[in-house]
Order: structure tokens, then sequence, then C-alpha cells
């Protein structure tokens, strides 16, 4: 832990708030180091020496309250962490910008490991590695048995029209940043609008469900699911969509793209999907629509920051190269829809 304070926390007035909110707790001065920045909310390990949190926060100089509502991640693993869904342990939400200078919650630390690359799992080898992916099918079955009205969600989100409203917003989100040909993509977005799925029931969804936001133990089981800022209620499929798509092998040397699907022992998307289908009940005829949903979402997502780079509005390396990876995920989706 470092002694100078990270950016975006001052630990002097984190200390005085929770000495008043919750007398006690902290027994020792606080350090605490960045764990995780940029354009997503800012990750903080703290201690007293003695003790570990997370705090978390939004970026500095954000603007889209919406985008980093404080209240809505301290909500659902509030609601979440007395389910068999694991969660870190909500500590404390603060709403009160004075304080550290922006709205933040805190909660406990959980020892755990997020892997991120093939590489990353190679130590594991093939049993485990495989052992902890399907964990991760597992979770999200778990994730999606749980009753939102039963748990205090019923109001977490507007299920009805769910993945119209998705496929506009992603639309929107690929207009705002438009600067360059890109075949494919309009012809993309209209066939997921013309071949869209009847939703199952809806449940919370996660929105970002993969290996790097759940820490493994070294028991290879999940401890905790992290990074709930996209969650909201909808249709379950969009997770399971999304670690379709990133359980396919993406040859990309050199590619900032998180992906752990090379790694030996790693299941491939069909054995993910049967998994899912015969632990949760579901009907996943459609899966191919929404991983090809997924690709365009990522598609649009690494465009906005190939846009940004582009202006010069990046800080970091790897982002020269983000632009050429577009039109990969767009060959991708509209495979993934042709082959159904």
């Amino acid at each position: 832990m470092s002694a100078a304070p990270p950016p975006g926390l001052d630990l002097e007035r984190l200390r005085g708030h929770l000495d008043h909110a919750l007398p006690g707790l902290v027994s020792g001065p606080l350090s605490a180091r960045l764990i995780q920045g940029g354009r997503s909310n800012l990750t903080y390990a703290v201690t007293d020496g003695t003790h570990r949190w997370v705090v978390r926060r939004p970026p500095l100089g954000h603007v889209l309250a919406t985008a980093h509502d404080m209240g809505r991640e301290h909500r659902v693993i509030s609601a979440l962490h007395p389910t068999a869904v694991p969660v870190p342990r909500p500590v404390l939400l603060c709403e009160d910008e004075a304080v550290i200078g922006a709205a933040f919650y805190v909660m406990e630390h959980v020892d755990g490991t997020p892997y991120r690359t093939a590489e990353e799992l190679a130590p594991l080898g093939p049993e485990r590695t495989r052992g902890a992916v399907l964990g991760l099918v597992d979770t999200l079955v778990e994730l999606h048995d749980v009753e939102p009205a039963a748990v205090g969600l019923g109001d977490f989100g507007r299920p009805d029209g769910f993945l119209e409203r998705q496929l506009r917003r992603w639309g929107k989100q690929l207009d705002a940043s438009r600067n360059r040909e890109l075949p494919g993509i309009d012809e993309l977005h209209a066939a997921l609008g013309r071949s869209l799925p009847a939703s199952p029931p809806a449940t919370v969804v996660h929105g970002d469900y993969r290996l790097d936001n759940v820490l493994i133990g070294d028991d290879d089981r999940i401890k905790a699911v992290l990074d709930w800022e996209m969650s909201t209620l909808g249709d379950p499929l969009t997770d399971l969509g999304l670690l379709v798509m990133y359980s396919r092998k993406l040859e990309l040397p050199g590619s900032p793209i998180s992906t752990t699907a090379g790694a030996a022992g790693h299941p491939d998307p069909a054995e993910l999907v049967e998994r899912y289908a015969s632990r949760s009940g579901r009907d996943t005829a459609a899966i191919a629509w929404y991983t090809a949903f997924a690709w365009f979402k990522l598609a649009v997502i690494l465009e906005g920051i190939h846009y940004r780079y582009t202006l010069g509005q990046t800080v970091g390396a790897g982002f020269d190269r983000i632009g050429e990876l577009v039109p990969v995920f767009i060959e991708h989706g509209l495979t993934t829809l042709q082959e159904g």
C-alpha cells in the first residue's frame, strides 16, 4: 500500500465519514491503492493495517451520472448478498458528494484472482481451467434463478421491450462515434432487428458477465462476481450470449481484448450453452441471435474507443490497434447470425 493517497480518494475525509457512520469499523490509519481505473468506475483497495475493504466511485471528471450510479451498484450487491450468488458483503453507501468529491460505496475485500488471458490460466492446467469456466456458467444460472421481487429488485429495470431498447441504444452509440465506413455493421444491426427472439421471463442480468469480472479462489470456485454497473432486469440470455462470445477463440495477436478461450481445457461455446440449458431449464435455441448481438455490442464499444483515439482522447498503449479489430467483430456477428 502506498503512503500517498491515489487520485480521487481523500483518505482523511473517508476515515472521518467511516468513523461517523460506523464507529469502531476502522482501527488504524488508512492507506489505499487504485486497483482499476479509466472510463469505468474507479476501484480502490483500502486497509487500516488489520482490515481490508474495497471502495468504488465514478471516474474522475465523469459527466453521465446514470452511467456511474453508485446507489444502483450498492443496491444490487446488497440484494444478492443473502442469496447463493457470491458477491462481496456491502459495508456502506455514501451519496453525499461533499465527502470525497463523488458518491461512493464500500464493500468487503474478497481474496481471489480475476483471470484475463489464456496465459494467466495456463498454470491451472486443463482440468482446473475447465472446472473454473464451468463454474462461471453455474454461477450465472444461480443469478438468473433469483426471483427479483423476493430480494427487493422488482423495480430494478424495465423488462418489457428489453431487446428492442438494447438494440436501439447500441445503434445510437454507434451513430455517436461514426467517422469512417464500417462495411457490414448496418447490415448486422438491421438483421438483428428483423429477427428479435421472444424473451424468456425477466431476471437480474449482470450485463458484462465474463471470467475477468469474477474472483476465483485457490479452490477454483467463484468467490465474488464484480462490476455490476450494467446490471438491470432483462433477458437472461443476453448474459449467456456475451459469455459464448468471449468463449470463441480470437486469433488476434497482441489484441487488447480480454479472451481466455485459447487456454487448454477451456470448454467450447456449445458445451457452455448445453450446461446452462440443462441447469436452468431455459430454451437456448435462439442463442445465435444473442451471441451475434454480443459481437455487435462489442464492435460498437470498440468503435467508440477508436473514435476517441482518433480525437486524441485516449491515454495509454494499445489504442492504435483497436480500430482494426472492429471489422473482425462485425464479421463474427454476421457469420453467427447467418449460421444460426
